[in-house]
């Protein structure tokens, strides 16, 4: 079976967009995002929870994101998920999707 990498997510965004530019002149800007879950659990009684994902768009999408959208607005986006990992100052391996 193929591999298949596809999110959709649609929600609110916590702070605006920062737009930057990679030396080779590629745009990315990065943000995040609320998104928001409701459902009823087994008793019956309406619980809320709500995800924050840090996002990062590139190229054309990522110049018309920086310049149309802002925090609190609701985006609808589709994307791919992508595990970074890195060590940090006390040499710990960190990961974040």
């Amino acid at each position: 079976m193929p591999n298949f990498n596809k999110v959709y997510l649609m929600g609110n965004l916590t702070r605006d967009p920062e737009l930057r530019t990679t030396p080779s002149g590629t745009p990315v800007c990065q943000f995040s995002m609320a998104v928001n879950r409701i459902y009823n659990n087994s008793n019956g009684e309406r619980q809320e929870e709500t995800t924050f994902v840090d996002i990062e768009a590139w190229g054309r999408q990522a110049e018309t994101i920086s310049k149309y959208v802002s925090k609190g607005n609701p985006l609808f986006i589709e994307g791919r998920l992508k595990l970074d990992t890195w060590e940090n100052k006390e040499g710990e391996k960190r990961s974040k999707m």
